[in-house]
């Protein structure tokens, strides 16, 4: 057994060693092209939301062309309005960065005599060292102007975005000329597809209704720029688990400088509340647990597409990793692979309906 399991490994580690190498040249590649993957990247998502709308203008015997064209444009527009109405306080908020972090330095500054008080003796320099509220600000500021400068290129995006929902109508059609009428790979394609739709759409609008309720509520309470605040939801709120964690932190830090430390705490409340009521009751009811990601894998997708594609990469590193999932998932030899990277709950109910297709 050990001499046919010592045959197995030497017959399969040139080869495995040769995927590792591809592997690690495509990442290498990606990197490089940095500022051509990323607008690619954006006009594939773009292109898989919109594919069902297009479906479903040409079910309504609209021709595939003027479909697309429609789609793309009325695309288009929500974004204008949208870049046309957040665009100001994005602007107002990147100026006023540098004021923030000095606020934020400052208040740091009476952090050790607080700590004086129960015996307890910090020197302000090391505390500073350690601690930087002051970066928080600058961390969002750079990444809305790193995102706004991406989304600038809109005429490459949409013109991407065209072809790929044209060159999408005659996909299942090449597929079938290409591995036969019969076999099952139009089917695999066809199933992940509509996953992937399912999954992006479902955490579209997820996002967009928990960056609206994150607006109000900020604005609500007096604070400046609620506008980015939701923004900033909206965005991070692709990144489950810690994304609206991280979302949370600058408003409650700017809650905490323009009001107070009730006013802080009653925003992180709000933050903590809309996390629970979307992330663990909603958003699970309508995408299945089966589609779960573990926290370690989302955690290392956003520092492994975050170190590949930037802040975009950091946004989109979920639903790449939920693509790449699916799609591992559609294929047998690769399904123990999928498995491997779904949370405990999925698993959980993977086991379930195993054991009853079984009985």
């Amino acid at each position: 057994m050990a001499v046919k399991d010592a045959r197995f490994l030497r017959s399969r580690l040139p080869a495995t060693l040769v995927s590792l190498a591809a592997a690690m040249v495509v990442i290498a590649g990606l990197r490089a092209a940095q500022s051509l993957v990323v607008p690619f990247m954006l006009s594939l998502f773009l292109a898989i939301i919109a594919a069902p709308a297009v479906n479903w203008l040409q079910r309504r015997r609209v021709p595939a062309g003027l479909a697309v064209v429609l789609v793309v444009i009325l695309m288009l527009g929500v974004l204008t309005v949208v870049g046309v109405v957040l665009g100001g306080s994005v602007n107002r908020f990147v100026a006023a960065v540098p004021q923030y972090q000095t606020k934020l330095d400052g208040l740091m500054e009476s952090v050790p005599g607080l700590f004086e008080r129960f015996g307890m003796e910090v020197e302000e320099r090391e505390l500073q060292d350690v601690v930087k509220p002051g970066s928080v600000m600058n961390w969002v500021g750079s990444g809305l102007k790193g995102l706004a400068s991406i989304l600038s290129n809109t005429l490459m995006i949409a013109l991407i975005v065209i072809f790929m929902l044209l060159e999408g109508v005659w996909v299942p059609t090449k597929l079938r000329v290409a591995f036969g009428e019969g076999s099952d790979v139009v089917e695999r394609v066809g199933q992940a597809a509509i996953q992937i739709q399912r999954y992006l759409a479902v955490k579209t609008l997820i996002s967009l209704t928990t960056g609206i309720l994150v607006a109000i509520w900020t604005a609500a309470l007096g604070l400046d720029f609620a506008l980015v605040w939701g923004l900033l939801a909206f965005l991070l709120n692709f990144v489950p688990t810690i994304g609206s964690l991280i979302a949370a932190v600058p408003a409650v830090l700017q809650a905490l400088i323009q009001v107070g430390p009730g006013t802080a705490l009653v925003v992180g409340l709000g933050y903590l509340v809309v996390n629970i009521l979307f992330g663990n009751i909603i958003e699970p009811n309508l995408m299945g647990r089966t589609l779960g990601l573990s926290t370690l894998v989302v955690f290392l997708s956003l520092v492994f597409w975050g170190w590949v594609l930037g802040t975009v990469g950091m946004l989109l590193s979920v639903p790449l990793t939920m693509i790449i999932k699916i799609i591992l998932e559609a294929n047998e030899s690769t399904r123990p692979v999928a498995i491997m990277l779904d949370n405990g709950r999925a698993a959980a109910a993977r086991m379930e309906q195993e054991s009853a297709a079984e009985e």
